[in-house]
């Protein structure tokens, strides 16, 4: 084999390297967890979708599936141990909430759905 060949094989090889290193990058990409706080905008129990108004005033729209967990105040203090999932249910206009999600062309579902305590909410809006 000549020089050059070998060299334009290795060029090649390197190329072929780094397309499948960014391809396999994007892969992973749409399989992060993402976070937000906020307050619930509106809920479609219909449709299985939230509004939720973040502190810089950015609207989310997510939604829910059978697998989402939700955690409500009830799950706090004594009962913490026997946290229940209540799936699309304790999600109430004005609630302030901690979305877990993921996102997949530009879709945002929710993962995990934490309600704060109307006292914990009235401490973090004053």
């Amino acid at each position: 084999m000549s020089r050059h060949s070998k060299l334009f094989s290795m060029f090649l090889a390197g190329v072929v390297a780094f397309v499948l290193t960014i391809g396999v990058q994007s892969a992973f990409a749409d399989d992060l967890t993402h976070a937000i706080s906020g307050t619930v905008k509106s809920v479609d129990k219909t449709t299985k979708t939230m509004v939720v108004k973040t502190a810089d005033g950015t609207e989310h729209t997510i939604k829910w599936t059978d697998d989402t967990v939700v955690k409500g105040a009830k799950d706090t203090g004594e009962a913490a141990d026997k946290a229940t999932v209540d799936t699309g249910k304790g999600i109430a206009e004005g609630s302030k909430v901690t979305v877990k999600y993921t996102e997949k062309a530009g879709e945002k579902t929710a993962t995990g759905i934490k309600v704060a305590s109307k006292s914990t909410a009235k401490a973090v809006s004053q």
